[in-house]
């Protein structure tokens, strides 16, 4: 049973979701935050905050921990600096929780931890699985990686971990969609590169879901693949957007073009990752929303409301 959950990026697009649905769920809800007055008015005044590991009380019940912290993938040129900055930001965080866990009477029993289907690199049509290796070469990967050894390390304290694989993340207050949706709004939506590259995406509401089967299945460890079952060619996920919102789909930015500005960051936009959940279809996970133009409608449905 859960009583309590540690929540780093609370902050977050997502974590401020998690701690939403804690709430929901009765379960006390600590943010580890380096803002407080931030997350104050992010997550309202009724939020358990600490600036501080150590100012939450050791008798406060704490049975997991879900690891969201790390700064934005897509963002500054990945020069060295900014490489360490993305590894640092979440390796670093995962230690410190793991040394404070450590620390604790009572230890937490369950990370979750958020890793990304960055783990396995560009690839082309072939389908990824939670068995399928990582790329080493790729900055991406060597993020994942290492974000992921970092949470396993929870294990020598007797913690079960899981680490998420992440896809492209749909809802209306945050993540991919609505930078998407604004130039879409105007007209001015584009294909990336020919379109043809494989987006591996999972709506909000599901994301929540399997953060909740993560916490609460003691039989789920290791990698979990949090994608729908139906990824999306970027051409076919683009016309979908724009036949939503009514608007035509007539732009395309060569994928040179994106090379040139982006450099290696560019593989998260015009190279392929078709992943297959498929340890949750495994388990009889099923998606509230497995396609993509039922997702984008829900999304932007909300958006309006």
């Amino acid at each position: 049973m859960i009583r309590g959950v540690l929540v780093t990026g609370a902050t977050g697009f997502i974590g401020n979701h998690v701690m939403r649905r804690c709430a929901e769920r009765g379960w006390s809800a600590w943010a580890w935050t380096r803002d407080p007055a931030r997350a104050r008015a992010r997550l309202g005044p009724t939020a358990s905050l600490a600036s501080r590991l150590d100012d939450i009380p050791a008798d406060a019940p704490i049975d997991a921990i879900v690891n969201l912290a790390g700064a934005p993938v897509i963002g500054p040129p990945w020069t060295r600096a900014r490489r360490r900055l993305l590894i640092e930001s979440r390796v670093k965080t995962t230690q410190a929780v793991l040394e404070w866990s450590a620390r604790r009477a009572v230890r937490p029993r369950v990370i979750v931890s958020a890793s990304a289907i960055g783990f396995y690199g560009p690839a082309d049509d072939r389908w990824l699985d939670e068995s399928s290796p990582p790329q080493p070469v790729s900055f991406q990967s060597q993020l994942c990686m290492a974000r992921e050894q970092a949470a396993n390390a929870a294990a020598d304290l007797g913690m079960r971990v899981v680490n998420l694989r992440i896809g492209v993340v749909l809802g209306a207050d945050g993540g991919l969609l609505p930078r998407l949706a604004l130039p879409a709004k105007f007209g001015l939506a584009a294909v990336l590169g020919d379109g043809s590259q494989w987006m591996s995406w999972i709506h909000i509401d599901d994301l929540l879901r399997v953060v909740e089967l993560a916490l609460t299945d003691d039989g789920l460890q290791g990698p979990v693949n949090a994608v729908s079952p139906e990824p999306a060619r970027q051409r076919e996920f683009q016309r979908a957007l724009t036949r939503k919102l009514g608007r035509p789909l007539w732009l395309r930015v060569p994928a040179w073009v994106l090379d040139t500005a982006l450099g290696e960051m560019a593989e998260l936009l015009v190279r392929s990752q078709r992943v297959a959940p498929r340890r949750l279809t495994g388990q009889g996970f099923e998606f509230r929303y497995p396609a993509v133009d039922a997702a984008l409608g829900e999304a932007l449905r909300r958006e309006r409301s």
